[in-house]
Formats: structure tokens, sequence, C-alpha cells
């Protein structure tokens, strides 16, 4: 195989990873998420360059090292995706789906396009699909952390404590503390959203509570 016929497979492998980029950079950039469609795009054709490169000038075929190298710089990449506001963790589907990104690159890299496109096709499949799923699930079951204030009386709080233990919801965590005349309560449960949304009308009805968040 001479020159030119390396650098035409070697195009190729780089077009296949710029089209597996660009299908899951568009869904991305559909979706408005922080990684959209150049970053995708980049992350897949620089995978597949690297990758070739890896091929091009190993010695004796040594190859993993490069390929190591790809997965520890995309590690990095996907970590700073990844955000922390509280007790919530927003950016791990995003780091994912850029550690798959370059997995997918490395493959049309390496000249596997058939196992690629499959990979690629099941990718956009749980990108598109999944979330309907997760939304279905989320529906029956959902976690909320419920934070009331209302009149530090043994009254309010044993009438509080029947509402949440006859919820339908199974109470996961409570805590309260008196400040004033005036109890700070908190409340996580876990359920349908049915019956949060219930209850949620019930506490709003309640007289006794002076501010509700969720």
């Amino acid at each position: 195989m001479d020159a030119q016929d390396i650098a035409l497979a070697d195009m190729l492998r780089i077009g296949a990873a710029v089209v597996a980029g660009s299908l899951i950079g568009l869904e991305r950039e559909l979706r408005d998420k922080s990684a959209g469609f150049r970053t995708m795009v980049f992350i897949c054709t620089g995978s597949a360059l690297f990758t070739i490169l890896s091929h091009n000038l190993a010695k004796d075929g040594e190859t993993s090292r490069m390929a190591a190298t790809i997965v520890t710089g995309v590690g990095f990449l996907g970590a700073g995706a990844i955000l922390r506001d509280g007790v919530r963790v927003s950016g791990l589907n995003t780091a994912a789906t850029i550690w798959l990104t370059a997995a997918i690159g490395m493959t049309m890299g390496s000249g596997q396009f058939v196992f690629g496109a499959m990979v690629t096709a099941a990718t956009m499949l749980i990108l598109w699909i999944f979330p309907s799923i997760e939304h279905a699930v989320d529906r029956l079951i959902d976690e909320n952390t419920y934070e009331l204030v209302f009149l530090a009386e043994a009254a309010n709080l044993k009438r509080l404590n029947d509402l949440f233990a006859s919820s339908g919801l199974n109470v996961l965590f409570v805590r309260q503390h008196k400040r004033g005349t005036y109890l700070h309560g908190k409340w996580t449960a876990r359920g349908s959203r049915a019956a949060h949304e219930r209850l949620v009308a019930v506490l709003l009805a309640d007289d006794s509570v002076e501010e509700l968040s969720y």
C-alpha cells in the first residue's frame, strides 16, 4: 500500500469520525447542552486523529500508550463538565457522552467502521429514546425535600408528621429545630409524583404553615 492509499484510508477514518461526532453533537445541540455540536465533532475527530497517529508512528506495533493518553485526557475534559450545586450534581450525562464520543472516535480511527457505526447508532438511541423512559420512571418514583415554617405548637407538629405519614410517601429523613416562636421542619420523602402533588396541595391549604419550600 503506497502513501497515497494510506492517506486516503486515513481521511476516510477521519470522515467517519466527523460524521459520528456530528450526529451525537446535533442531539446535544438540540437539547442545549454545554458540550454541543462542535465540541462533540472535535472530540470524536481528535480521538480518531490521535488513534491514526499512534498506528502510523508507533514502533513495534506498540499503540496502547497513545490510547491510554486519549482516555486520560478525555477523563479530564469530562470532569470539567461536572458541576456541584449543594447536594445536586449536574453534568454527569454530558461527561459520559464526551467519554463515549471519544471511544467512538478511537473506533473509527482504528478503521472499525461497522463496529463504530453500530455504537454510534446505539448512542443515538440512548440519547433520543431513553430520556422518555427516564421521565416515566421519575413520575413513578420522585424524591423531594419539604421545608416548613409553622408555629411551635405540639398539635401543629403532630398534624404535619401524621400528614406525611398518611401521604403515601416513604419518609426518608425528618429534622426540626425551634427558632423563636416557630418550628422549622424538613422532611425528605420519596414516592409517586401524584402523591407529592396531593401533599403540596394539602400543605398550601394548611393555615398553620407560614412558609413552604420544596
